[in-house]
Formats: structure tokens, sequence, C-alpha cells
């Protein structure tokens, strides 16, 4: 048997893998359809402006203003009895609907981030992060990560919840401004929105936005000038739909690889995440402080954050709307019940981040907000990857060539791996005239051929198998490189040389395949095929053709490392071989 037989097998198990991640991409589990039989009946607003969804049922899945049932309003935290003569607030009896209009916005503009923030409920409708072209083509169109109705729904509601008077994300808010701007100098930007009911209640919603911070403040403040104590607690809530577009995966959709849906982060608990096509069946209902919860996506997120020391419960919700549409996603956390007596005022603290995942910055946001940085099970080693790679970016200043430095160090380290691995391959090819002897002598008698191979092999020293173990170290190695290309936002739109303009999408040329192939061509002639039947062989002609067709799709960050590690390992392999040929060790 020839020594290209687990090398065959190996890259096979690669290859394996890879269209494995795609079968899993190309045929995701249907999105369930979901009812609100499970969830409890909502408490109703009691504000002056009640009755009115943001945009009117925003996730209409025709992207037209529907009617509301008021279904994603949340339960208190534990029940809140009524004051003394008051009637508790109930919840619209089922099937009941109140009319929505178009609420009325307010424009925030930071040196991060362009905010839409609706006056019905202070819920963030619209957010473009201004550091990021949604197409590199177009760098005036910037990414935006919430919508506001439609489809592609993805909006960051809160407020208060109580028997009493209280603003949840349907009341009318009021404001002094249409329009904020961060001014030029200025660190912080506070953006006040009010809210009053005739009861003497009133509650004020201040977004506090900072140079440089993705993070935003919110707090809600309520003056109690009523004549009873008041009651309450907060909620955040982020809610989408996700539609079947959305759900497609496929070579040419780099967004497809990476992981999108639910995540949460506790002290106890680390991070842990939810596909949304698993909510439904596995709701979530925890409560622990310390923590966060977030809606997750290729490069970028959304993410509320309670205050450290609040115990908030954290919930997962699915909510089909009566009138048709797709499901509705909700994940909120609720804060525990606090009072304020009359003259008195209380005071509810979190914080939204709507952002990209800057692996540098996340954990100084929040304890644990680096993992929504998905790496999977190669997370150990895609870390420290990571690591290097940026600090040699650091260095450099372009991460085409970052990544280049990267694959000479990686290769580097594995040097005296692969070096056992080419001795063996070079021995094999300075047997190959005496296997082709063998063959002749024994015909088709396999087991006396196999046999004498055997024998040949004891004898010179050569094993057949040696060049298996290097291969299997640095698989890990390559599929966390595979991730950490893949995943990171820093590389995202990076430009490298010439026609090379976006490392985070294909080749538009397709000059990095063929080089890759044509290095494994190379190396190819370079092996020895004695002792492989016809099927192999044609297999290992076969292998450059198939990985220049698969890499033809990835994006240019991760061939430019393939085609990067097959031309050192081609260069490495034609130095040991011309060694071993000239008789040296």
């Amino acid at each position: 048997m020839g020594n290209l037989r687990p090398v065959l097998l190996i890259s096979l198990g690669l290859l394996g893998y890879m269209l494995w991640i795609e079968w899993q991409k190309d045929y995701p589990a249907p999105l369930p359809q979901a009812t609100t039989e499970a969830v409890s009946k909502p408490l109703a607003s009691t504000s002056e402006g009640k009755g009115d969804l943001p945009g009117g049922d925003l996730p209409g899945g025709d992207g037209q203003q529907r009617s509301a049932d008021a279904a994603d309003l949340p339960q208190p935290q534990e029940p809140i009895q009524a004051a003394a003569g008051q009637q508790p607030v109930t919840a619209p009896a089922d099937g009941q609907e109140v009319m929505t209009a178009a609420s009325p916005t307010v424009a925030v503009s930071t040196d991060l981030l362009s905010l839409q923030i609706t006056l019905q409920g202070g819920t963030v409708v619209s957010a473009q992060l201004l550091d990021y072209p949604a197409d590199a083509a177009d760098p005036e169109i910037k990414v935006n990560l919430l919508e506001p109705q439609g489809e592609h729904l993805f909006i960051a509601q809160s407020g208060l919840l109580s028997h009493q008077s209280a603003p949840n994300h349907t009341a009318l808010y009021e404001s002094s401004q249409r329009e904020y701007r961060l001014a030029d100098g200025a660190d912080e930007l506070s953006v006040p929105l009010t809210w009053h009911s005739a009861d003497g209640i009133q509650v004020t919603k201040t977004f506090v936005f900072k140079r440089g911070r993705y993070d935003i403040e919110v707090r809600h403040q309520l003056e109690n000038g009523s004549a009873q104590t008041w009651s309450g607690s907060r909620y955040d809530q982020l809610q989408r739909s996700v539609t079947a577009d959305q759900q497609k995966r496929g070579f040419a959709n780099p967004s497809s690889y990476s992981f999108r849906g639910i995540g949460f982060y506790s002290p106890q608990d680390k991070f842990e995440k939810i596909a949304f096509d698993k909510v439904a069946k596995e709701p979530v209902n925890k409560t622990f402080s310390g923590g966060w919860l977030a809606m997750i996506q290729h490069y970028f997120f959304a993410a509320w954050i309670p205050a450290t020391d609040e115990q908030a419960t954290y919930s997962t919700q699915v909510i089909s709307p009566s009138g048709g549409g797709l499901p509705r996603y909700i994940v909120r956390d609720v804060s525990p019940v606090q009072s304020a007596i009359p003259g008195s005022h209380v005071e509810f603290d979190s914080r939204l981040y709507l952002g990209p995942k800057l692996q540098d910055h996340l954990s100084q946001v929040a304890p644990g907000l680096e993992h929504t940085v998905n790496y999977g099970i190669f997370t150990v080693f895609s870390k420290p990857l990571f690591w290097l790679l940026s600090h040699i970016h650091k260095l450099v200043g372009n991460w085409g060539w970052s990544i280049v430095l990267l694959t000479v160090l990686v290769k580097a380290v594995f040097f005296k791996l692969t070096e056992t691995q080419y001795k063996s391959m070079a021995r094999m090819r300075k047997l190959q005239p005496r296997i082709e002897q063998l063959k002749e002598r024994y015909g088709d008698d396999r087991q006396r051929m196999s046999q004498a191979m055997m024998e040949l092999y004891k004898t010179e020293k050569a094993n057949p198998l040696s060049g298996c173990l290097p291969m299997l170290v640095q698989i890990p190695v390559f599929i966390a490189l595979y991730w950490v290309l893949l995943e990171s936002v820093e590389l995202r739109q990076a430009p490298f040389i010439l026609w090379v303009t976006n490392l985070s999408v294909r080749d538009p040329y397709f000059v990095l395949p063929l080089l890759n192939a044509s290095f494994m061509i190379a190396t190819q002639r370079l092996t020895p095929m004695a002792g492989m039947d016809p099927l192999q062989a044609k297999m290992m002609s076969l292998m450059p053709v198939v990985f220049a067709v698969m890499f033809a799709f990835f994006p240019a960050g991760l061939v430019l490392y393939w085609a990067t590690n097959a031309g050192l390992s081609l260069a490495q392999q034609v130095y040991i071989t011309r060694k071993i040929a000239a008789g040296d060790k």
C-alpha cells in the first residue's frame, strides 16, 4: 500500500467536513409556525397614548402596517398588588385588536451610529453603523442592523410594567427635538423622552450616547406625583422576524456560515445560544444577575445588558400574528419590582449594544460579550490565532499580509512535523523503482506483494504512515483559522493587493483558487504513487480540481491562507526531496 492512502483519507475527511457544513446550511430545519397559546396574557398600557404598538404591529409579514393584539407585552417579574380602591389593569380579551398609526421618530447621530427612535414606546427601529458600508462598492450606504417593519423586522424595545400608570412600548412619549447630534468635541449626548399620566406619574426615558461607543445607556426615571405608592418593573426586549432567505446557506453567501439566533450569558452557565428554529421547542425562563441577552448574526449583533447587580428574569417567546405573517422571535429581561412612595422617584437602568463583534473591545463592554464571536468547538484554537493575527496586523497594517505572515508562523511551528512527513514521502519516492520491480515479480499475487513491500519498508526504514500524524495535528488549526477568517468583522471588506479588494468575499478573478490548485498539482508530482490502486490514484488527481472549484466560492482571505500554506509546503517538500535524493538523512 502506498503512503498516499492516509493522506487521501485525511483530505477527503477535511473536504467532507466542509461539505457537511454546507449541507447543514443548505437544508436547515423549517421555521416553526408557533402560536401564542403558551404565552400568558400581557398587561395593557395605562398610558395617555395606550393602544398603539410601534409602527403598527411592525412585525407584519407583508411589510404593511397591521393591527396588533399586544401579545409582545411581557408580564411583570412578580404579581403587583393594586393600591386600595384602584382596579388593576387587565390584558385585552383574546382577539381584541387596536389599530395603529405610524409613529413619529427622533433621529440621533453620533460618531458611530445613526438611529431612529419612535416616540411610540421609545423603540429603536433603525441603527445604521457609520463605519460599516453595506457594500464595499457603495460606501455611502451603511449597514442597518435594525428594521422597523416587514419581513426583516428587527427592533429593540423597552418600557415599564405595572398595574398602575406606566409607559410600556405602546405608550406615546414627547420630545422637545426631532433630531439630536453629538457635537464636535463633545463626549456625551443625552436624548430625553417624557411621558406623564393624568394621575401624576411622570417618566423620563433617556438615551445616553458616548463618543466611540456602541453601547447606549437607557434610563427610566419615574417621578411619583400621585397619591399612592407606585410599584413596577422595567423590561428590555429584542424582537425580530426571520425569513426563508435569511435561512439560506451556501458558498456564495459568507454570512450563512455564522450563527444566527439568540444568545444568553450568565456568570454561572456562561454563554448559551439558541437557534431561532429551536426557540419554540426550548423556551428559556431563567433568573440571574450579571448577565445579558442578545440576537446575533454574522459580524454584528444587538444586546440588552441590565445592571450588573440586577437579578433579572430572562425569557424567550415566539408569536405568530393572528392575521398571518412570519413568526416573531422575542428575547427579553424583566427587572425586579421597585416602589416609589408619593413624592419620590425610582430609576431603572440598562444598556443597549448595537454594533459589530469587535473582539478587542467586547469584554470591556460587558463580561462574556466576546462570546458573541462564534468559533464553535474550535474556540480554543481560534482565539489565540486571532490574537496573533491582530497583533501582526498592528505591525503591517494590511489584513492580507497579516494572513500570509500568520501562515508562515504556523508553518514554522509545524516545520519539524511536516519535515518528518516529507522525509517519509521522499524515501518512498526513492523506493518507487524497487516497488515497481516487486509488482512485476509478483503480478496479481497481492498477498505476496504486500509482504514483500513490508519487508522492503522495514529494511529501508521507511514508514508509509509516518506522514499521517503531522496532517492530523494540523487539521484542527486549519479549521480554527477557517472560522477566524469567516467570523472576524475586522476582516470584513478588508483589501489586500491589486485585484483582491475585499478579503471577506470570493476572489473576483479566481486567481487564488487557481494558484492553490497549481501548488497542489505540483505537490502531487513529487508524491510517490507506487502501491496505490487506480481508483485512489484517480481520486488524488481530482483533488486539486475539487478544491479549486470549492475555493472559488470561499472568501478570498481563507483561500489566501490555503494558497500560502500550499506554496510553503511545496517549497519545503522540494527541498527535502532533493536532500533525500542526494543521499542526506
